[in-house]
């Protein structure tokens, strides 16, 4: 059965959340309509980062929220998550699967052709493409692909794609139309001066591309 993402794939980066709790965070996110987030957390250690997981988890899979953890398939798995998304730097698809299991999502990072089409030939329930605009959120940030390359590998797959990286509400439906079946936000939501309201305006514009391109 194909899996099928949510338009809007909401990247809790704690590098933006200094003032506000991560959980009101999401459970604002939650209630705003958002069904998709990832947590991600560079700099927490191993055991801040599993109990801010697991604090999470806690929150959003009771509501149906598919919950994702950022590169720790060890975490992801301890904390209950839905699953564990992984970059070219971290374990590769089939290590993270063995780490999570069978019934958890893996999805896989690529920048390029080449890596779109390694990730296609492996389990991944999903693909994500990116950076396709410049971004902020990411040190030494891949080059941007903008949205052909999306387009370019939109034929080669019938896993979902997720556009990623530098995607403001401006820009979103662009995505859509190129074959993106997600979008995933961080700075545009987190940064807004209320990123529920935010949230909400990526669903609605999102759900009228959708609509727009008969899918």
């Amino acid at each position: 059965m194909r899996l099928v993402l949510p338009r809007l794939y909401v990247i809790l980066d704690a590098a933006l959340l200094a003032t506000t709790p991560q959980r009101e965070c999401a459970r604002q996110l939650v209630d705003a309509g958002v069904r998709l987030l990832q947590y991600r957390n560079k700099a927490a250690s191993a055991r801040s980062l599993l109990e801010n997981a697991k604090g999470l988890a806690e929150e959003l899979i009771p509501r149906a929220v598919t919950f994702i953890v950022n590169d720790r398939s060890d975490v992801a798995a301890l904390a209950g998550a839905s699953g564990v998304h992984v970059g070219q730097e971290d374990l590769s698809v089939e290590e993270a699967r063995a780490v999570v299991g069978r019934d958890r999502l893996v999805g896989i990072s690529t920048h390029n052709r080449a890596q779109f089409e390694q990730a296609a030939a492996t389990s991944a329930d999903y693909i994500a493409v990116g950076p396709v605009f410049s971004t902020s959120t990411k040190a030494n940030a891949d080059p941007v692909v903008g949205t052909e390359l999306i387009r370019e590998v939109r034929p080669l797959t019938d896993k979902p794609i997720v556009a990623i990286g530098g995607i403001t509400l401006e820009r979103a439906a662009d995505l859509v139309r190129a074959g993106a079946q997600s979008v995933a936000v961080t700075s545009d939501i987190l940064r807004a001066p209320d990123p529920a309201e935010r949230a909400r305006q990526f669903i609605k514009i999102l759900q009228e591309a959708n609509h727009a391109a008969g899918a």
